[in-house]
């Protein structure tokens, strides 16, 4: 737990650690096979805090030189006595990882989005690989996670547990909060440090909605996903609200839209999820284009409960094989690496090019006008201007 100023044998007994007992401060320790414990009396102050500080690394030496005397005690004072406590029990171990990341799921599992736990109960698995190792060991938990998992799913982890640790201290199940900041020190992934939208310029898309119109290839071709691909580049919204939109979330006319939820992929399973990814629900006015679209496609008397957008089968879409497949078939040689997702990147740039304020397009797209300005219209700014001869 503390440095060490000089070079000496590897201590036999273990660290001396400083804790909190009732709000004052307690060094902790074991010797001879006992575990004691000595409360100082002091309240947990910055100055009290150097001088428990100290304390601890004189325990600590006088242990590991052999000088350490148990019966006493009178020299550790700091203006009041100290007193050795035997533990009638056994002491209780720190709560560990996995226990403190289930406590803290638990408590939110109510207001979370199904995406979302599913994401948790992944982070349940990887934690419980750390079999019981102390929540308080923050260095040892980042070390033995960088061990089984890749360096961006640790940062992501680092990132949870702080937050965990935070619901714990709130609950004064521990008293630190160990992870703070230690997310920001693992290296960012390149999406964090240069966000770069791939959009499609107008013609891509023009090319990529016309291959979906007129695939012809034999067997199954993927023509019936040329309306949803035109939905994606016209609307905006998220693949998971194109897929997940009914009858129900279309006016009458077809000149507007309500999103409420979306269809998201669990497991093997499709999931509504209410709300947006912001937990937020829009109503967006159409382009006469894309009515034109809803128009053609919608059924003479369509039941509010049906998918705007089914599968062959008559099924939901699973967007990952319709990514997969039909888009990486059809979109690949137009324009590669690029997903769905990029229909969204490429409405948003469009719009800006034809001087549609970030306010609206925030509004439109469910997302934030800042998050437009620095991911969108500062890069396409820069790219239109030059310097001066």
């Amino acid at each position: 737990m503390y440095s060490k100023t000089r070079q000496r044998k590897k201590s036999k007994t273990g660290s001396v650690q400083l804790k909190l007992s009732n709000n004052r401060l307690q060094l902790v320790f074991s010797f001879g096979g006992k575990r004691h414990y000595l409360s100082l009396g002091l309240a947990d102050t910055p100055y009290n805090h150097k001088q428990a500080q100290d304390k601890a690394f004189e325990i600590q030496r006088d242990m590991d030189y052999g000088q350490f005397d148990p019966n006493n005690l009178d020299k550790y004072k700091i203006g009041v006595s100290l007193t050795t406590v035997e533990p009638v029990t056994p002491i209780t171990p720190m709560p560990t990882v996995l226990g403190i990341w289930k406590g803290y799921f638990d408590s939110k599992r109510r207001e979370l989005k199904p995406k979302t736990i599913e994401k948790y109960e992944n982070f349940t698995r990887l934690f419980a690989k750390l079999e019981d190792l102390s929540i308080e060991d923050s260095m040892q938990v980042k070390t033995e996670l960088q061990k089984i998992t890749t360096v961006a799913r640790v940062r992501d982890a680092l990132t949870y547990l702080n937050a965990a640790t935070k619901w714990a201290c709130k609950h004064k199940l521990i008293a630190t909060t160990p992870y703070l900041g230690m997310a920001n020190e693992m290296p960012k992934p390149k999406y964090m440090t240069d966000p770069q939208p791939n959009a499609f310029s107008e013609e891509e898309m023009n090319q990529v909605i016309e291959a979906f119109k007129n695939d012809k290839r034999p067997g199954m071709t993927y023509q019936h996903y040329a309306p949803l691909v035109e939905f994606l580049f016209r609307v905006g919204c998220r693949p998971s609200e194109a897929i997940g939109l009914n009858w129900g979330n279309i006016s009458p006319d077809c000149d507007t839209i309500y999103f409420t939820g979306s269809l998201v992929q669990i497991g093997n399973q499709r999931v509504r999820s209410e709300g947006s990814k912001n937990n937020k629900t829009r109503k967006l006015a159409v382009s006469s284009r894309l009515q034109d679209l809803l128009l053609a496609i919608k059924p003479k008397n369509p039941n509010p409960e049906s998918l705007l957008f089914p599968s062959p089968d008559g099924d939901s879409i699973n967007y990952r094989n319709f990514s997969r497949r039909a888009w990486s078939n059809i979109v690949d040689p137009i324009k590669p690496e690029t997903t769905p997702y990029c229909c969204r990147d490429t409405f948003i740039t469009l719009q800006l090019l034809k001087g549609v304020p970030s306010t609206i397009i925030a509004k439109w797209c469910d997302t934030s006008t800042q998050m437009i300005d620095k991911s969108y219209a500062d890069k396409l700014k820069l790219s239109q201007l030059r310097p001066m001869d």
